[in-house]
């Protein structure tokens, strides 16, 4: 165990940013961190108890450390503490209009909004519910920035109208940046900032949880069981070891997916445009052509951004990939529907291609994410067809939503908010 004691100097305090880096850091540590005042003790890796705290100037806090990475944890931690000057302010407080908020996206950022002065983020939020659209864009009048999220618009009709409300920021809550017109940003001067990574276990685990819960018919046993029907007839499942898994990106989240098959006893192949090498000498993965990997995965996890445009990923999975693909093949998507082409997938379906099929997201789902239809009728006719066949799950584009994901969001979000208002760096958040 490793402790040391620190005295807060700064004027407001353990307030919001040095909690949420504080959050932000300890969360990638195996090692059990907590930070205790006299009268409270709060888990390191959650920013609303550190905030709970309510250490003012003088306090004294005990940061303690137990487990197997506790030196660097306490290492990393009094380099977060050690205070950073804002530098070159372009305004005092920077307004950001949010679009498509919900209540579970202002737990945190609210929290981190609050303070104001020295070190402080220094941002005043309005949270709308509306997507940004053509419609809503000139909802940004007056505001500094826009944060917004996956399924928002920003092409080039809404870049041009966020430009004239005056607009010279967009924030990204999220990694994936398709939905914005990069060039049209640029030509308006527009700063664009995204996240480049929150909690790749958040996606990778839902992935396994969901490609798992088609395989061995766990929606429908459920259904069945609440119908007091135990018989087992339509809930065959295959075992996972020494089975072949495939992913298709290698990236953080690629990567952490890569490691779960791994645990499960199955050999994972993998492609992506840019092998990183080092999980080859690891010996997490081997690295194959796609065509190889469709050919000899029973297991296909789609872990790749969406790139439009020839040579990119934008129906990386077409009738022709699916052709190639074994019979009774498992495919999951956690990563954008267009890399598969829906009208193939559901062909494939009907002729008993897959053995299962998990989508967190998929093309055409634009409508309905994050949208409550349980009133209406389910009028989009890919929705309906993919949630006919019974050895497919479909969940709502929620494979990221974990407190710490969402933690990380607000955190970095706000980190780029302020290096944007400081003309401060901002490494890989730069689209």
């Amino acid at each position: 165990m490793k402790s040391f004691e620190y005295v807060v100097k700064n004027p407001l305090g353990i307030h919001a940013r040095p909690a949420a880096l504080l959050a932000q850091a300890c969360v990638n540590f195996k090692s059990a961190i907590t930070i205790a005042t006299d009268d409270a003790v709060a888990s390191a890796n959650n920013v609303l108890q550190i905030l709970k705290l309510h250490a003012g100037k003088g306090a004294r806090l005990t940061i303690t450390a137990e487990g197997p990475d506790e030196e660097e944890a306490i290492e990393k931690i009094q380099q977060v503490l050690h205070e950073i000057a804002p530098k070159n302010k372009k305004v005092e407080v920077l307004k950001i209009a949010f679009f498509g908020t919900k209540k579970y996206d202002r737990i945190f950022f609210s929290e981190l909004a609050k303070d104001r002065g020295n070190g402080a983020y220094n941002v005043e939020l309005k949270y709308l519910s509306s997507r940004l659209t053509a419609e809503t864009a000139h909802l940004a009048q007056g505001y500094d920035a826009v944060c917004i999220f996956v399924n928002d618009d920003a092409g080039r009709p809404v870049i041009e109208q966020l430009a004239a409300c005056g607009v010279r920021l967009i924030l990204l809550r999220c990694a994936g940046f398709n939905n914005v017109d990069k060039k049209a940003a640029e030509e308006y001067g527009i700063t664009v900032l995204r996240v480049p990574a929150y909690s790749p276990y958040a996606v990778a685990e839902h992935a396994m949880t969901t490609i798992q819960a088609a395989n061995r018919r766990i929606h429908k046993a459920y259904n069945k069981v609440k119908d007091n029907n135990f018989a087992l007839n339509g809930l065959l499942g295959i075992d996972l070891h020494n089975k072949v898994a495939g992913i298709i990106g290698t990236g953080r989240i690629g990567q952490c997916m890569a490691r779960i098959c791994k645990g499960y006893g199955m050999t994972v192949l993998a492609w992506d445009a840019y092998p990183n090498e080092a999980l080859e000498k690891e010996g997490l993965l081997t690295y194959v052509s796609k065509e190889e990997l469709l050919r000899k995965a029973d297991l296909i996890s789609l872990h790749a951004p969406l790139i439009m445009g020839k040579a990119g990923t934008y129906h990386l999975i077409d009738a022709q990939a699916i052709s190639e693909m074994k019979d009774g093949v498992m495919l999951v998507n956690t990563s954008r529907g267009a890399l598969v082409d829906a009208e193939a997938l559901i062909e494939a379906l009907k002729n008993n291609k897959f053995h299962a099929v998990a989508l967190d997201v998929y093309e055409g789902e634009d409508a309905n994410v994050y949208t409550d239809h349980s009133e209406d009728m389910l009028s989009e006719d890919i929705t309906a067809r993919l949630l006919s066949f019974p050895n497919v799950i479909v969940t709502s584009h929620q494979a990221f939503f974990t407190r710490e994901a969402l933690q990380a969001i607000a955190a970095v979000t706000m980190e780029n908010a302020r290096n944007f208002n400081e003309s401060l760096p901002y490494g890989d958040a730069e689209v």
